[in-house]
């Protein structure tokens, strides 16, 4: 199984890129590094530092909000950073965020996400592939653009920097309309919310999309990475209690009554009442009792806490439900880092 490493930059008020870890992950065979935004440090400047301080490992955004930029800007980004990377390394994960997010910061509507980001991607990937001048005519999104205050003087370009080969678009989904786009449009999905049965719940959805597929392949070299934590600690119920009050919030609050992806997520994962319980505490202004409300066996799903023995015998039983054909890595320590990637045998892939 590939092994990436979860960068949390984003939460922080100071920016601190744990620079010794990320070594340590790419000596052990880790594939990626994954950073992230919401409404501070952005996803690609981490990236281009590491791209000076690494080598091999992969370097991805799980994920950059498509609100904040045009498509052809966060292609260039990309392809500014894989040419400072050496080439083929970087991995764009694109997401959605929510409209509290896309109009309350970024002040664009919240529109159509599904037909915003088929025009997205292929947008995307017209300016990655330099094949002709990019033109697109989308519901949501045309190049060169037509519509209010415009001078129709827009003209199609190319773009001046030719892309290394090797630049990959994932997508992260939950609902059945996005999954179904990622399957047809990109190279790798981000899944939010699988539940006890993994995959299951997603198969249908894509299939579809993978039968939609320009290369007519069923998901040939299409990449599935969920996400882990991994902590050793003796004291387990210490290590849930403290992850519960982060999981509280999102679920909680970082939405709205309409429109919560983390609310959705811990439906979708089996828990549907608790989700409803701790929204509506949330909202009631109860956050102590809704943190509360988190239960034990949602925290134990995603993470393996505990002793390395303990650690070592839940893995398998994390990793199979997951079915995924990589794991996102997040831990604070070089030992917990070690033992992922002795249990992935990413080390040994290495020396393979």
């Amino acid at each position: 199984m590939k092994l990436g490493l979860g960068l949390d930059l984003y939460r922080g008020a100071r920016l601190e890129v744990p620079v010794a870890k990320i070594v340590r992950a790419e000596e052990l065979g880790y594939h990626s590094v994954w950073t992230a935004e919401a409404y501070g440090c952005d996803a690609f400047s981490p990236l281009a530092y590491l791209a000076a301080l690494t080598t091999r490992i992969k370097l991805g955004t799980a994920v950059v909000q498509i609100a904040a930029r045009t498509p052809a800007a966060t292609a260039m980004h990309a392809m500014t950073i894989d040419a400072l990377a050496g080439g083929g390394r970087v991995i764009v994960g694109l997401g959605v965020s929510g409209p509290q997010i896309v109009e309350g910061w970024y002040g664009v509507p919240w529109g159509k996400p599904v037909d915003r980001l088929r025009d997205y991607i292929t947008i995307m990937r017209k300016v990655i592939d330099r094949a002709e001048p990019v033109a697109h005519d989308g519901i949501e999104i045309s190049l060169p653009y037509k519509g209010p205050g415009a001078l129709g003087q827009g003209k199609a370009l190319k773009s001046i920097l030719h892309s290394h080969p090797g630049i990959e678009i994932w997508l992260a989904s939950g609902g059945p309309l996005n999954t179904r786009l990622a399957a047809e449009l990109c190279d790798g999905w981000l899944p939010m919310g699988l539940g006890p049965d993994g995959m299951t719940a997603f198969e249908d959805d894509l299939h579809q999309g993978f039968e939609r597929r320009a290369s007519n392949r069923e998901g040939v070299g299409f990449e599935i990475f969920s996400g882990v934590g991994i902590e050793i600690t003796n004291d387990v119920r210490a290590a849930i209690d403290a992850k519960k009050p982060l999981t509280g919030t999102y679920v909680g609050g970082m939405g709205s009554a309409t429109h919560n992806y983390h609310r959705e997520a811990m439906a979708r994962r089996g828990f549907p009442e608790a989700a409803q319980r701790i929204h509506e505490l949330w909202l009631a202004g109860k956050k102590t009792e809704a943190i509360a409300a988190v239960p034990d066996e949602y925290i134990e799903e995603t993470n393996l806490m505990g002793t390395p023995q303990r650690i070592r015998e839940r893995w398998a039983s994390v990793t199979d439900r997951h079915a995924a054909t990589g794991l996102i890595v997040r831990c604070d320590t070089i030992e917990e880092l070690d033992l992922a990637a002795d249990l992935a045998g990413t080390r040994d892939q290495i020396e393979a």
